[in-house]
């Protein structure tokens, strides 16, 4: 089950919600279809819990909200993108381990 410390981001609330925060936000770029997006879940959750208060941690399914992937240029999912201040910091595509997603999150911090 997902933590609901994991956010919704879409086409309307990714500016606001992305873009426009005051902390840094890893976005998830999934498809219910995709199983490498399940394998990454649990840790996408365990991030979201770990990082509460320093970072934001939401998803994008890119069925639903088809712009911001093509804006970020994501060609495969799963693509974990870290923005800062409106800007892309880093990426990783695929369902990479829970240390690859720190080290990731830790060039925000």
């Amino acid at each position: 089950m997902a933590s609901e410390k994991v956010l919704t981001f879409t086409d309307d609330n990714f500016e606001a919600a992305v873009l426009q925060s005051e902390v840094p936000v890893l976005v998830d770029f999934w498809a219910t279809w995709c199983a490498p997006c399940k394998a990454i879940a649990p840790l996408i959750d365990a991030v979201a819990e770990e990082y509460e208060g320093k970072i934001k941690v939401g998803k994008v399914n890119v069925d639903e909200s088809p712009g911001m992937p093509g804006r970020y240029g994501v060609r495969g999912i799963p693509t974990v993108i870290l923005i800062k201040d409106g800007k892309v910091v880093d990426q990783v595509v695929g369902a990479v381990p829970k240390a690859q997603l720190e080290a990731l999150i830790k060039k925000a911090l």
